[in-house]
């Protein structure tokens, strides 16, 4: 964890961070104790909402994207490892003084390490609870420029970004769900954890579609979607969806929930997207559904649902659809 390596960097393993300025800390676990830095000047970036509104929450001044030059820069390393490039690129490039960089090993830490040195000269590291810290003292911008990237084009016409979902094309089991979906989806329709729209671009293509609303907890991968689904009909919510409150009850829900956010296998994750579906969706309401085989969301849809469909699917993945959602949901 950062708060054990930050405060051991910093009480007397070499790092010396400016007395004034705002320091960046980006993407940092929510569960992280960032006490050894002073709180009125940090400034907390994470594009994922959940975990900006909880540093909102405990009191930090959150935002999603950098909104300026900093004093300094920690960045907590991603897993994807072209993401966790380019952010290295853009923390060089805001930064006036030091750039610190987190991670554990399991998420590339060490590599990182090797490939920086290749390029700047790197201090530390400082290695403890099976991670590393180690940062850049000198400005090193112009060292990383190659690692620089942000949205573009996959080789089929879509717009994705490093780190996002299915950053590399279209999600195999989205592409499954797509052709099960009928001609008829209602008036209005709301795609949960929409990613970079895949999904929301064939909705619209369905006549009697007037409203789609696309919640997406990524701030990256919503901003790819307004570049992949351009209709005037589409509403963009950077949400949680298994919180977010619609204007009022949808016809439909189509979703391909995410189902961890670590290493492994979260079902929970899923199961909350199904509970957020039946409670936004109208007492006739449809849920289209698609998830990995292995993972257990049978009981939960029933649960939910007074009809539940198996639509088959292949060996990785499974197709649902559900229908007349049950018990008792917030009014609207």
């Amino acid at each position: 964890m950062i708060d054990s390596r930050l405060q051991l960097a910093l009480n007397g393993g070499g790092l010396d961070l400016p007395d004034e300025g705002t320091i960046a800390v980006i993407h940092p676990p929510v569960e992280a104790d960032l006490a050894d830095l002073p709180m009125d000047r940090c400034q907390i970036i994470h594009d994922f909402k959940p975990a900006h509104d909880a540093w909102a929450a405990r009191g930090y001044d959150a935002v999603p994207v950098a909104d300026g030059r900093y004093a300094a820069v920690i960045l907590c390393l991603p897993r994807a490892k072209a993401e966790a490039r380019a952010m290295i690129a853009m923390a060089c490039r805001l930064s006036d003084g030091p750039v610190v960089i987190d991670g554990q090993k399991t998420d590339g830490a060490d590599s990182i390490l090797r490939e920086m040195r290749a390029r700047v000269t790197v201090q530390g590291p400082v290695a403890k609870a099976h991670g590393k810290l180690y940062w850049i003292t000198a400005p090193a911008a112009e060292f990383f420029t190659d690692w620089e990237a942000g949205p573009s084009k996959t080789d089929g016409g879509f717009w994705t970004a490093p780190g996002v979902f299915s950053a590399d094309g279209v999600d195999l089991a989205s592409a499954m769900l797509v052709d099960m979906l009928p001609d008829n989806l209602g008036h209005e329709v709301a795609d949960l954890g929409a990613g970079w729209g895949f999904l929301s671009a064939h909705v619209l293509t369905r006549p009697g579609v007037k409203t789609l609303h696309l919640v997406e907890a990524g701030h990256m991968a919503l901003d790819c979607a307004r570049h992949n689904v351009i209709d005037e009909r589409a509403e963009f919510h950077w949400a949680d969806a298994t919180d977010w409150q619609p204007p009022h009850r949808m016809d439909t829900v189509v979703m391909n929930p995410p189902f961890h956010t670590g290493r492994a296998s979260e079902p929970q994750i899923g199961q909350a997207f199904v509970a957020a579906a039946a409670r936004i969706l109208s007492g006739h309401g449809d849920l289209w559904m698609v998830a990995n085989r292995h993972l257990p969301y049978e009981t939960e849809l029933k649960k939910r649902f007074a009809q539940v469909s198996d639509l088959g699917g292949d060996a990785r993945f499974k197709l649902f659809h559900a229908t007349r959602p049950l018990g008792t949901r917030r009014a609207f």
